[in-house]
């Protein structure tokens, strides 16, 4: 009996959430990152799945910023050093430390473009209200930025548009 009654507590309360849910609307959601001590925003819709750090085959006569190939859940990908990419640098020698706390963020596979973004850390989901501020991309950033957000400790987010990065003659070109 009273497993019924806490079944039927349990139901009536996720009605009540979805019903809240559908009352809000639809957030903007993101997949917030960090990277070469920069902070990113990918939009949710346009990320894809989350893998842990492989070691990618490395393919001669590429850009440095893109680091091989990986094989991830049986699909080959791309990997591209998202900080070296943005930055313009070097990829950055990253620690066994560092290494275990970075993650490849796959493209959703509606972009049609197998690749992964190396990032150095995973700072979480995001929405609009985790913001104080907002704003354009500054003023002669890469056409892939999306726009800037600040959080209430002061952080600056950049958002990337994964869709406009993934069109990018640079990025589409990896070859030196």
């Amino acid at each position: 009996m009273a497993n019924r009654e806490a079944l039927r507590e349990l139901q009536n309360r996720l009605a009540s959430r979805l019903q809240a849910a559908r009352a809000e609307g639809v957030q903007a959601g993101w997949l917030a990152v960090e990277s070469g001590g920069a902070r990113f925003l990918f939009p949710l819709a346009q990320s894809g799945e989350i893998f842990p750090y492989a070691a990618p085959q490395t393919v001669p006569y590429t850009q440095d910023w893109f680091l091989g190939v990986a094989n991830l859940r049986g699909g080959l990908f791309g990997v591209v050093d998202l900080a070296s990419y943005v930055s313009g640098r070097p990829p950055a020698q990253r620690s066994d430390a560092g290494r275990a706390e970075s993650r490849l963020v796959a493209l959703n596979q509606l972009l049609d473009l197998n690749c992964a973004l190396l990032i150095d850390r995973l700072a979480g989901l995001r929405n609009t209200d985790a913001f104080v501020s907002s704003g354009a991309a500054p003023e002669g950033s890469p056409g892939y930025f999306g726009s800037g957000y600040t959080d209430a400790g002061g952080a600056y987010w950049q958002e990337i548009n994964l869709q406009a990065l993934s069109q990018q003659p640079q990025f589409l070109s990896i070859s030196a």
